[in-house]
C-alpha cells in the first residue's frame, strides 16, 4: 500500500510542477509512411456504423493507411454487419479461425504477420479517435529515440454523468493516463499498457513475438516485455475517447479479466526473478513490484485492513478485545495512512488528470472511492478463483453505439 501510495503521489507533485501541455513535434522532411490500424471485433454488430465512421474521420492519407478488421470466422452477425456496410480500399476483413484460446490477443497476433505498416496501432470497437492521434504518434516517433517502441495516448471517458460506477471509472482513468503513466514514461520506468491506443514500431513488435495469446490482460504484458528486452514506451497527448462500464456485472466481469491478466503477468516475469532484476534493472523491478504485484495485493488485502482497523479503533476507544500494544499501535497508525492516504491520492490524481468540465460531471461521486476499492476487491479475489479453474476465459464486455461528443467532451 505504502509503494502503490508513494509512486502515485510522486507523480501527483510532479504533474503540479509541471502543468504545461506537452509540444507536438514538427512534422518530419519525408512523406508519411503506411499505417497499419488492427481492430479486433467479437460480437460487436451493433457499434460497426459507428466504429468505420471512427476510422474515416482519422487524418492520414487513405492511400497509406492499412485497416485490419480482425472477426473470429464463426462470429457471422459481426461479419454481415460488416458486409452491409460500404467499405474504402484501405479495409481488409481478416477472419481468424476457430480454435483456442479465443481471446483478443490471439487475434490480433494471428493477423500480424500480414501487417503492411511501418507503424500500427490498437483500437476497439467502440473507440471514437481524436482525428489527428496517428499524426502526433508519428511525429513523436520520428522525433524520439529509436528504444521507444510503443505510445500510450490517453483514454478519456466520456459517459461520467451516467452512474457514480462511470464516474469513479472515469477518475480511475484519468489519473492513470494523463497523470501516471506520462510520469512513468518521462522517468523511463516501465508501463503497463492500456488495452487500446497503443502504437507500436511494427518491425519491433513483430520481433518481440507481438501479444501472448493466452493472456487476457495483453496489454500490460506486453508493455512490461518490451521494458525487457531493452525497448522503452512514451505517451501521447491526443485521446481516444470510450465509455465506462454502467452495470455493476459488465464492471465485474471487465476487472476480474483485467486482474486475472495482472496475475499471469506477475507470475511469469516471477519464474526467474534474478533474470528479471538483470534485465530490467534493480529499480525498474521494484516498480513493476509496486506497480503490478502490489496492486493485486493491495486489492486482495483491503478488506482485511479495513477489518483490522475495526478492531483496533473498537480496542482503543471502546472495549478491549485484545491488548494493544506498541506494535499493534504502530500498524495501526500504518494502515490509518496507508488507507486514507491511499483514497486521497487516487481522488486527487483523478481530479488532477481531468479537465474543469470532467471535475464538475463527477460531483461528489468521489466519496464513493471505499466503496469502489471494496469492489476492486471483490473482483481481485473472483480472478485469483478464476485463475484456477477457468484461466484463459475471456470476459467479453458488452458495448453499445454513443451519441456524437459534444464540445464539452471533446474538450
Amino acid at each position: 500500500f505504502l509503494g502503490s501510495f508513494m509512486i502515485r503521489l510522486i507523480a501527483l507533485i510532479a504533474k503540479w510542477r509541471r502543468e504545461h501541455r506537452a509540444l507536438v513535434p514538427p512534422p518530419p522532411p519525408r512523406p508519411r509512411p503506411t499505417y497499419s490500424i488492427f481492430v479486433a471485433l467479437y460480437r460487436e454488430a451493433a457499434v460497426v456504423p459507428q466504429l468505420i465512421d471512427t476510422l474515416n474521420r482519422i487524418e492520414w492519407p487513405a492511400t497509406r493507411l492499412d485497416i485490419k478488421l480482425i472477426c473470429e470466422a464463426d462470429d457471422q452477425e459481426t461479419l454481415d454487419a460488416l458486409a452491409l456496410t460500404r467499405l474504402g480500399r484501405q479495409y481488409e476483413i481478416v477472419e481468424v479461425p476457430a480454435g483456442r484460446p479465443r481471446t483478443k490477443p490471439k487475434a490480433l497476433t494471428y493477423a500480424l504477420g500480414a501487417a503492411r505498416g511501418e507503424y500500427l496501432v490498437i483500437y476497439d470497437a467502440e473507440d471514437r479517435i481524436d482525428p489527428m492521434q496517428l499524426e502526433e504518434a508519428w511525429r513523436t516517433f520520428e522525433a524520439g529515440p529509436p528504444d521507444v517502441a510503443c505510445l500510450q495516448a490517453p483514454l478519456v471517458v466520456t459517459n461520467v454523468r451516467e452512474s457514480w460506477l462511470s464516474a469513479l471509472f472515469a477518475l480511475e482513468y484519468a489519473g492513470l493516463f494523463r497523470v501516471l503513466l506520462p510520469r512513468l514514461a518521462a522517468a523511463r520506468l516501465p508501463i503497463p499498457l492500456g488495452g487500446t491506443s497503443n502504437h507500436f514500431r511494427t518491425r519491433v513488435l513483430q520481433q518481440v513475438g507481438g501479444w501472448d495469446p493466452y493472456n487476457v490482460t495483453e496489454d500490460a504484458d506486453l508493455g512490461l516485455r518490451l521494458y525487457r528486452l531493452g525497448y522503452r514506451c512514451g505517451t501521447l497527448t491526443r485521446p481516444t475517447y470510450e465509455e465506462a462500464p454502467v452495470e455493476w456485472s459488465d464492471w465485474l466481469g471487465q476487472r476480474t479479466r483485467w486482474f486475472k491478466g495482472w496475475l499471469q503477468t506477475w507470475l511469469v516475469l516471477m519464474r526467474h526473478p534474478s533474470r528479471l532484476v538483470s534485465e530490467m534493472g534493480l529499480w525498474p523491478s521494484l516498480v513493476f513490484q509496486v506497480l503490478i504485484g502490489g496492486l493485486i495485493l493491495s486489492s486482495l488485502a483491503h478488506p482485511l485492513i479495513i477489518v483490522y482497523l475495526g478492531l483496533i479503533t473498537w480496542s482503543l476507544f471502546f472495549q478491549s478485545a485484545f491488548m494493544v500494544g506498541p506494535l499493534e499501535f504502530t500498524l495501526f497508525v500504518i494502515d490509518i495512512v496507508n488507507i486514507f492516504g491511499s483514497y486521497a491520492v487516487f481522488i486527487a490524481l483523478g481530479r488532477g488528470g481531468m479537465t474543469e468540465s470532467e471535475q464538475v460531471a463527477v460531483g461528489r461521486h468521489w466519496m464513493m472511492t471505499p466503496v469502489y476499492w471494496l469492489l476492486l476487491s471483490v473482483a481481485a479475489w473472483r480472478a485469483v478463483g478464476e485463475l484456477r479453474h477457468n484461466p484463459f476465459f475471456w470476459n467479453k464486455t458488452a458495448h453499445r453505439p454513443v451519441q456524437p461528443l459534444t464540445g464539452t467532451e471533446a474538450g
